[in-house]
């Protein structure tokens, strides 16, 4: 099982989006501050999740959410 989320900065206006097999430990990563790219912006709150029982449609649905019309989407649950 994957799960595709976006986080929401808590104090920058910042989402990151992204897939993992496991959530609860990606998400202490991110908010630990052990992920170089999401450091400088934690803490987070997880803002969506949605669950694919494949890496590929989990990785397909993650590219969606950083297109133009995935952003906005995102951007709508705020």
């Amino acid at each position: 099982m994957f799960t595709t989320y976006a986080l929401q900065s808590i104090h920058k206006n910042y989402i990151y989006k992204g897939f993992t097999s496991n959530i609860e430990d990606r998400f202490k990563r991110h908010n630990e501050g052990r992920e170089k790219t999401t450091a400088p912006y934690s803490p987070f709150k997880i803002i969506y999740t949605k669950q694919f029982s494949n890496r590929k449609e989990a990785r397909d649905h993650e590219k969606w959410l950083k297109s133009s019309s995935g952003r906005e989407f995102l951007k709508s649950l705020r």
